[in-house]
């Protein structure tokens, strides 16, 4: 292992990342994987993974390289932001390709914990005579791997809860729709709905908000709306129950719906002490592998209490309450503050 990488493997691993990063919200419930191809110091492929079903991004990176340049793929480094998969999917593995081709080394992030997988494809390549490198850069690119990590290793999405509160640390007003921050930090929130795999919210976000909880004002896919209805009561006017997005109802009282349409599904649940368990592993055996929560404070409370997170993404605005509903503490110390216009974003992962 690399412990402290050279300028030039930390230039190139970043560059990973940045390719990885262009595959959120499409590659579910496959890792966001980002691949660069290097022959002393000049890229000359790169690459990643688009979308699930599609080539993964170390073939990506390989067939971008152009036909001049091929007889330099023998001799080149292999850049990677996740281990190469050496498992049958839906595509063959990786690691056949980078042997198939002769690259004599690989360096990589961060290990991939699928079941499988999970260091077999380094030994894979190293029993084959490939130097490989592994951990450059492993915290800063523990993100792009954490989604796929969590599902694979806990059984369960990864899941992030977000917020906004007011400068003395309110949420809003009782049973009033309080809009705290600014149009640009709106925006980021939706780029966010369209990252993840679902979104979930509460009865009474619902009633008070209406929330439409769709991707409107960035490019990409809506999540699936979660909706907790235990009784049935919530009124079916409710933008969440429209055909923009698929929406799942959680509820005791299955019987009190209509005929679900293609939109709709109805999911008889248990509601109390039981719920969150029970809708993180109905989530997970239907492949959902990230969830945001936007509830209130009540359900804020719940994930945190529960310890059922792994991120919190709080967004402060510049205006005062003096009172309200107060919003939930996380705990630690966030690891990022970015300001948003406005706005402060606060990053905390567990």
């Amino acid at each position: 292992m690399k412990l402290f990488p050279s300028a030039q493997d930390a230039l190139f691993i970043r560059r990973c990342f940045d390719l990885a990063r262009l595959g959120a919200g499409r590659v579910s419930p496959n890792p966001m994987v980002g691949a660069v191809l290097v022959h002393e110091g000049r890229v000359i492929g790169e690459g990643y993974h688009r979308q699930y079903g599609g080539p993964h991004a170390e073939v990506e990176a390989i067939r971008s390289v152009s036909a001049e340049d091929k007889p330099l793929i023998s001799k080149s480094t292999l850049y990677v932001s996740l281990e190469p998969c050496c498992v049958h999917g839906r595509t063959p593995p990786c690691t056949n390709l980078i042997l198939e081709m002769g690259i004599p080394q690989v360096v990589i992030s961060n290990m991939d914990r699928s079941p499988g997988v999970n260091g077999k494809g380094v030994q894979q390549l190293r029993d084959a005579g490939v130097e490989v490198h592994t951990g450059i850069l492993e915290d800063e690119g523990r993100p792009y791997s954490a989604i796929r990590n969590c599902f694979v290793r806990e059984n369960r999405p990864y899941i992030v809860l977000k917020y906004a509160q007011s400068a003395d640390g309110f949420l809003g007003r009782e049973n009033e729709s309080v809009w705290l921050t600014n149009a640009v930090s709106r925006r980021l929130v939706h780029k966010w709905r369209s990252e993840v795999d679902a979104i979930l919210v509460g009865t009474q976000t619902l009633r008070v908000d209406n929330p439409a909880l769709t991707n409107r004002l960035h490019f990409g896919k809506s999540p699936i709306r979660l909706v907790l209805d235990r009784e049935g009561t919530l009124p079916r006017t409710l933008r969440v129950f429209d055909s923009e997005a698929p929406t799942w109802v959680f509820t005791e009282s299955p019987d009190d719906f209509p005929e679900p349409g293609e939109t709709m599904r109805i999911i008889p649940a248990p509601f109390g002490d039981d719920l969150i368990p029970f809708l993180l592993n109905y989530l997970a055996a239907n492949n959902i592998t990230s969830l945001f929560v936007e509830g209130g404070r009540k359900m804020l409370f719940s994930f945190l209490e529960g310890g059922w997170w792994d991120e919190a993404r709080v967004l402060e605005a510049p205006v005062w309450l003096n009172q309200g509903i107060y919003a939930p503490k996380v705990p630690g110390q966030p690891v990022s503050l970015q300001q948003v216009q406005s706005d402060k974003l606060y990053v905390w992962r567990k």
